[in-house]
């Protein structure tokens, strides 16, 4: 199995879902930068990532990213996530998953969704896409972005009077 050595893959998949829109991150640093991602991590350099520090690590990782709807910011909610062994990052294997959603409800109409992920070390490589929607309602219209992909856009309709989306923060 190949596997990357000197980058940190930030991977986003975006899931339109009818009541929420689900954001699942994974992580996963190569070998030669995953001692400097554990180190973010491991607080306290006992190579066990304990709950407080995993829930630290989310929230670091949530600080960068940034959705907007129609041009409105809207906050995502953090909804839990899984971290391997300290062992499987070591060995560029291990992936870190979070997942953060939008809460909304769902009308007809057409709407852009922009996700930015703000973050800037420079071994860094971002990757994000959406799924194709399980909603019949819900059709993905247009997707761009940019070179880097830390910022994408997503044009999307609904149709049917669904609930349109607005965040219910």
């Amino acid at each position: 199995m190949a596997h990357r050595l000197d980058e940190y893959l930030q991977a986003t998949t975006i899931i339109l879902e009818h009541d929420r829109v689900v954001f699942h991150v994974r992580l996963t640093p190569g070998v030669d930068v995953a001692e400097q991602v554990i180190g973010q991590i491991d607080r306290n350099g006992d190579m066990v990532l304990s709950p407080d520090e995993q829930t630290a690590y989310a929230k670091k990782i949530a600080r960068n990213l940034s959705v907007s709807l129609n041009g409105k910011r809207t906050t995502l909610r953090f909804d839990g996530g899984a971290f391997p062994a300290t062992t499987l990052l070591r060995a560029g294997t291990g992936v870190v998953e979070l997942q953060f959603n939008l809460p909304m409800h769902m009308t007809a109409g057409h709407y852009r969704l922009t996700y930015t992920n703000a973050a800037t070390e420079p071994d860094i490589v971002h990757l994000v896409n959406c799924l194709v929607p399980q909603d019949p309602a819900v059709h993905v219209t247009g997707q761009k972005r940019s070179q880097d992909q830390s910022v994408y856009r997503l044009d999307f309709t609904v149709m049917d009077g669904r609930p349109a989306p607005h965040p219910t923060q």
